[in-house]
């Protein structure tokens, strides 16, 4: 796993391996995320929007935008309010503007209430209009508004004299008159066009012409982050961390996977591969004390990262495996004699490989052997932790039996040499590996085929030589 992209699949099988632990995490993760919620009371907002007419630049509009939020507006709209223990600072933080398309600004309240959100917002942009049209007035020249309120009323007593030399004009419809009342026409609106221009491009004229866009709609709904989004995002982030603790977990795993790495760290030379059916968790032998329940119940008793077991033949195939293991050891001693089978504490599947192997021993010679028999064969289970091999007897050498992607080099070393000081050297390793068996069994099988019922520790020896 350490050398493994991560992909869809591995993800699926922490899912699949992993679903109680999973289950129970993010139902935590849901009660963190609702206990958060209770921390902060629900929230509500909405905006009342001020038009700015006339031509704004993108600065200035920032810059009503700041003014909207300043310590002077809020601190009026908060003594209008009179809310109780609630003064401008308090609203400060309530209070929010945006600049918008049209030049148009939203003022945005919010308030532990919908009835509060929508005054505080009504109240903040009429502030806000109030205190931009003082501003504006404060910077106007008294002595150019007085000259254009002057040029303004002439405009209108010159618009009035042209209306009273148009009703003078001969009535006639002779071409002299007419051409009179149409040049006065356009006098006359030359004039008004005039006067229009002037105003639009008097900018004090226009900006003190702020309009609120009516009152602030009442909320619905409360404002992000509600209580219903607290809680799935608590689930969430618990399910995203237990997932990828569990990824983290298996890259950083220093477990030894493949023969040469197992094999240099034991120091001996690999036998052989041999197979051995998975069993239903149902038919393994229950943990003792709370804590191996706990684990059984989080269903963290079972490996994730292991790859699932592949489908094996039948039982006469994998016998073969057995006796070819056996073969290679008996070619490779000079002569026969007594072995230890040291099996690692709590490797369940080495166990019952250890069994098996026994067994085939019992069998042995195979056909071809020239009599020769395997050697006498006894298991011995050896904790991982404190390694203890029993001393040298009847038994002249070990042999390791062992599954792969469960145990480090450390461990495999404190083995070896544990071996070492019980004066028993090393002749081979054994792999034993998970498989599943189809459905149909083969029949006519032998006897000895059989798993024997074996305790870590018991003695299982082989005939004589």
């Amino acid at each position: 796993m350490s050398d493994d992209t991560i992909r869809l699949a591995t993800i699926g099988r922490i899912v699949r391996r992993r679903w109680r632990l999973l289950t129970i995490l993010t139902v935590v993760g849901a009660l963190v995320g609702y206990g958060t919620s209770l921390l902060f009371p629900p929230r509500y907002t909405t905006s009342a929007s001020v038009l700015l007419p006339g031509a704004w630049e993108q600065r200035e509009l920032l810059t009503q935008t700041e003014i909207a939020t300043s310590s002077v507006v809020v601190d009026r709209a908060a003594a209008t309010l009179g809310w109780t223990g609630v003064n401008g600072s308090d609203l400060r933080n309530q209070v929010s503007a945006k600049a918008s398309d049209g030049n148009i600004i939203k003022i945005s309240g919010t308030a532990d209430t919908p009835e509060r959100a929508q005054q505080l917002s009504d109240q903040v942009a009429q502030q806000f209009v109030t205190f931009a049209a003082r501003i504006v007035d404060a910077n106007t020249d008294p002595e150019a508004s007085a000259q254009l309120d002057e040029l303004r009323q002439m405009v209108v007593q010159t618009s009035r004299r042209i209306t009273e030399l148009a009703d003078a004009t001969d009535p006639g419809q002779t071409v002299e008159s007419v051409q009179t009342r149409t040049e006065l026409e356009k006098l006359r609106t030359s004039l008004q066009g005039a006067i229009n221009k002037l105003d639009q491009a008097d900018p004090a004229a226009n900006k003190a012409n702020m309009v609120v866009m009516g009152p602030a709609a009442r909320p619905a709904g409360e404002a992000p982050p509600t209580r219903t989004q607290l809680i799935v995002a608590g689930a969430l982030l618990f399910f995203l961390l237990a997932v990828i603790g569990h990824l983290t977990a298996a890259r950083m795993s220093r477990r030894l996977r493949t023969q040469p790495e197992i094999a240099a760290a034991l120091g001996s030379a690999l036998l052989g591969t041999v197979d051995v059916p998975d069993e239903r968790p149902a038919q393994r032998p229950e943990g003792r004390g709370p804590r191996a329940r706990i684990r059984r119940l989080l269903g963290v008793d079972t490996r994730w990262d292991v790859p699932a077991p592949q489908t094996s033949g039948d039982d006469a195939g994998r016998q073969i495996r057995y006796r070819r293991v056996c073969a290679r050891l008996r070619d490779q001693l000079p002569a026969p004699r007594r072995l230890l089978v040291v099996v690692p504490e709590g490797d369940e599947i080495a166990l019952r490989a250890a069994g098996q192997l026994v067994t085939a021993a019992e069998n042995d010679p195979s056909p071809g052997s020239s009599g020769r028999r395997c050697p006498m064969l006894r298991v011995v289970g050896v904790s991982v932790s404190q390694p203890m091999v029993p001393d040298r007897d009847n038994e002249s050498g070990a042999l390791v039996v062992l599954s792969a992607g469960s145990w480090t080099a450390e461990e495999l070393g404190g083995i070896a040499e544990a071996c070492a000081d019980a004066k028993h050297e090393i002749v081979g390793v054994v792999l034993a590996a998970a498989v599943r068996v189809r459905s149909t069994r083969s029949t006519g099988l032998p006897r000895d085929a059989a798993t024997p019922a074996l305790a870590v520790g018991a003695d299982a020896t082989g005939g004589s030589g």
